[in-house]
């Protein structure tokens, strides 16, 4: 571990470990996990956080097709997308959303909580989802975090 001192402390890139995090994602409310997850991918939780430097840890997420929503989006909240021609809006609901893919409900709201950038986009590569309860990173030896 690095030594924070008493003078403002800048982690550079080598000074960085990165852990592989795993997270179960069932039960728990969308907005509340994926504020965490970004939390973590981002490194905010680390003593050593700067800005400008990629300090987050990998993540994990199982069980991403057991997420509940509260309220009433399932019919109320939409997802756009446009193609750039004219007349070409497409809008599609939280409920088919989720349906088709948790996976992208679920990224698409930690990709909101990342900067919107070079760096936004390297943290976000760091985020593995799977809807079932296996994953494939077993030999990473990941740590199970409760959110």
């Amino acid at each position: 571990m690095v030594n924070v001192g008493t003078k403002t402390f800048s982690a550079k890139k080598e000074d960085v470990i990165h852990k592989w995090l795993l997270v179960d994602a069932r039960d728990k409310t969308l907005g509340r996990l994926s504020s965490e997850i970004a939390k973590v991918l981002r490194g905010k939780n680390k003593v050593i956080f700067t800005p400008h430097v990629d300090c987050g840890d990998f993540v994990i997420v199982i069980n991403a097709a057991q997420l509940k929503f509260t309220g009433n989006k399932m019919e109320g909240k939409k997802y756009y997308r446009h193609s750039g021609y004219v007349g070409n809006l497409k809008t599609i609901n939280l409920k088919d959303a989720f349906k088709k893919s948790p996976r992208f409900v679920l990224k698409n709201a930690v990709k909101g909580m990342l900067p919107h950038n070079t760096l936004g986009r390297m943290m976000l590569r760091k985020l593995k989802i799977y809807v079932g309860a296996t994953h494939p990173h077993e030999a990473q030896k990941p740590e199970k975090i409760e959110i």
